[in-house]
């Protein structure tokens, strides 16, 4: 985008968020008396990671789950008998795009790949519905923007899928920062650490039958069919995916970021590499970036091939003027300058209760855990520590305007060119 464009746009966002937040309750109001007595009728779009969504909306009270979607005839397939089994009567779909038709449904979830993301919740937005979105939430930094804007101006619920903002351990361990359990936070570490094997060498072979190619890709420019990338590989190639930043470094930055009280970073590093194998994978497999916030700071380092197991890594490590806390799995603990630990917590986990804060927010107008702009704000960082990577450099971005500084180059890297007709529009 030129900087004209990237100012207009900021503009026209900051407009359509103001006149979001001066009426809340006129979406409220129409929201509540349109579904406060009947189901909520949801539909699930790509049935790997969906399954999820689709068991925690079966599992909530009022809600239909009206239609199944995916691109694979045999997950389809299997999805459709998982969820019969269980008493949904919804229609299998391989093209999202019906399920928007339907003036009765209410909301999607959207969990496909991430150059999907974007684009499925701004044509979902534009046809009224509601939408739940896995992370990261958008395949690049210009998608989340729109992301946004298409939240706004169609006066959607838009909540992401980073389901540590509901979990209640987590929750109380962000509270006991705020309360300055530690002091003054100034800075947090987070891990990735994973034993993934190789991807190979993928061969360029005819597409299977039970698969719609074309629309699998989509939005994203034309590729040929190769046999190993198709339904995980994709994480590891730019064109589709983010690498792990985007993948799984998304969740402990969220966090991260929460802790610290911080919103965009000023400078940007990720060194790493593909060290382990010879493959088909374009993104580091091991690596650290850094973020700069001024006065506070925050790392993510990987290491997917090799799990380290003796280092015994916490999810996210935070450090301030009179302690650390370590966030474990769903709890936390509190550390004294001495190491020694003065205070601890644990809850649940899992995806049930941030989906039904989702479906509680459709109905009360209540706000959201993770809204899409809040959820974008941490997705931005995976983004930048992206382009950095690529260029082999620090990134400077500005928090006032949005923007990448003085780096052309980098610039370029904000959005990404799209298959023709499939462009996503606002």
């Amino acid at each position: 985008m030129t900087a004209i464009d990237r100012r207009d746009f900021l503009q026209k966002s900051s407009a359509l968020a103001s006149a979001a937040t001066l009426a809340p309750w006129m979406f409220n109001a129409v929201s509540a008396q349109e579904t406060a007595d009947r189901d909520l009728n949801v539909g699930v779009i790509g049935t790997g990671r969906g399954m999820a969504h689709a068991n925690a909306a079966m599992n909530a009270k009022g809600v239909s789950l009206n239609y199944v979607c995916d691109v694979d005839q045999n997950r389809l397939g299997l999805a459709m008998k998982t969820v019969e089994g269980r008493g949904a009567k919804p229609k299998g779909i391989s093209d999202f795009r019906r399920m928007l038709d339907d003036p009765k449904l209410d909301a999607v979830f959207i969990a496909t790949c991430n150059h999907w993301h974007a684009p499925a919740t701004i044509l979902a937005c534009s046809a009224g519905k509601h939408v739940y979105v896995e992370k990261p939430g958008s395949h690049n930094a210009r998608e989340g923007e729109m992301m946004v804007q298409a939240a706004r101006k169609n006066q959607r619920r838009v909540q992401m899928g980073n389901q540590r903002r509901t979990w209640p351990g987590i929750r109380e361990a962000i509270s006991k920062l705020k309360e300055g359990a530690i002091g003054k936070v100034l800075f947090a570490r987070c891990w990735y650490d994973a034993d993934r094997k190789t991807i190979g060498k993928g061969k360029q072979i005819p597409v299977p039958d039970y698969l719609d190619y074309s629309t699998w890709q989509g939005p994203a420019p034309e590729r040929p069919y190769v046999d190993n990338l198709v339904h995980y590989n994709w994480h590891w190639r730019w064109h589709w995916g983010g690498g792990e930043l985007a993948n799984n470094g998304i969740h402990s930055l969220d966090v991260a970021r929460w802790g610290l009280g911080v919103d965009y970073p000023t400078q940007i590093s990720f060194l790493g590499g593909r060290y382990h194998f010879d493959d088909d994978q374009e993104t580091p497999d091991t690596g650290v970036a850094v973020f700069h916030f001024g006065d506070k700071g925050c790392s993510w380092e990987v290491s997917s091939c090799l799990p380290r197991r003796d280092e015994k890594h916490s999810i996210v490590n935070f450090y301030g003027t009179e302690g650390t806390m370590n966030i474990i799995d769903t709890g936390y603990r509190i550390l004294n300058p001495k190491g020694e630990e003065i205070g601890k917590g644990s809850g649940t986990g899992g995806e049930q209760e941030h989906i039904q804060n989702f479906l509680d927010s459709i109905r009360s107008g209540n706000p959201l855990n993770s809204e899409i702009e809040e959820g974008q704000r941490s997705t931005l960082m995976c983004h930048l520590g992206n382009i950095s990577y690529k260029l082999g450099r620090m990134i400077k971005f500005d928090p006032e305007t949005r923007t990448i500084v003085g780096d052309k180059d980098a610039t370029a890297l904000w959005g990404r060119e799209y298959r023709k007709g499939w462009e996503p529009i606002v």
